[in-house]
């Protein structure tokens, strides 16, 4: 995803400084007219903000606290921006440490799939002092469509928490529903023009609905990213004290495609392990 969004910022004119742990898969934005950098702290060096997209907590605080990391070049007014979902609480964490060096962070992460990236259509939820908001918001106007300001930071993660467990039962539901329709012997293709046209229509199921019936597997989100995000969810859940059993249940569901090797096909794949439960 942060990809994409790259380049949205590159056609709109803004000088894009980028590092990735593989260069070649930077090579694209390069030939838009990106500047490599071989660090985070390369990167960051000069710069007026920088913006993050990493899959998980460790990764986040190893390109912006770790050696030859943001904070090491990072002076007094940078803003740091970052649109990956992780822990809440190390979230805080981090705004605090870079907090030490006058960074101005705040947490935005974001929902839409690769296609919202692409289009600039994301939602963001942006955890962050309000009163430096609109310093930020012609950059992630250019990538996002919907920006919602949550509260302090660690609220956009918390938000993006709430936006993943609504997901997850969505596409629990879509694998159940297109499940039930096949073993009951319907036209799926009928179905799934009938329910779309109904109340259970959703962008999930408009999207990832025709990928079950053509058995495209390939992600828009992945499932060991889904997990990931779940592990998250049900962590903090249990220590606020908020069960969450259909997630939890969720959880194990993608679980078993994992075990089965399947860790980076989409969340749609869970199609085929409701269905095999019937056979």
């Amino acid at each position: 995803m942060g990809a994409p969004m790259a380049a949205n910022l590159l056609k709109a004119g803004y000088h894009v400084i980028v590092h990735n742990r593989t260069k070649s898969r930077a090579q694209p934005l390069l030939d838009q007219g990106a500047v490599w950098a071989e660090t985070p702290a390369q990167a960051a060096a000069g710069a007026d903000a920088v913006m993050t997209c990493l899959p998980n907590t460790p990764d986040v605080q190893q390109v912006l606290l770790g050696p030859s990391g943001v904070y090491e070049t990072a002076r007094q007014g940078l803003i740091c921006i970052d649109t990956s979902t992780i822990c809440p609480d190390a979230t805080r964490k981090i705004a605090a440490q870079l907090g030490q060096k006058g960074v101005i962070f705040f947490d935005a992460p974001v929902s839409g799939g690769q296609i919202g990236a692409i289009e600039g259509k994301l939602s963001i939820m942006i955890g962050g002092p309000r009163e430096h908001l609109e310093t930020i918001r012609p950059i992630l106007e250019v990538v996002g469509r919907t920006l919602t300001h949550c509260g302090p930071v660690g609220f956009g993660q918390m938000t993006k928490l709430v936006n993943q467990v609504m997901i997850i039962h969505t596409i629990v539901s879509i694998s159940e529903g297109l499940a039930f329709a096949k073993k009951a012997g319907l036209n799926l293709e009928t179905t799934l023009s009938a329910v779309l046209a109904g109340a259970a229509y959703s962008h999930s199921l408009k999207h990832l609905g025709p990928k079950i019936l053509a058995g495209d597997w390939k992600p828009a989100f992945k499932v060991d990213l889904q997990i990931k995000d779940l592990n998250l969810i049900l962590d903090y859940a249990q220590r606020i004290g908020q069960p969450l059993p259909a997630t939890a249940l969720a959880r194990e569901l993608l679980s078993i495609l994992s075990a089965r090797g399947r860790g980076q096909d989409g969340t749609q794949a869970l199609f085929e392990v409701i269905e095999q439960m019937g056979k």
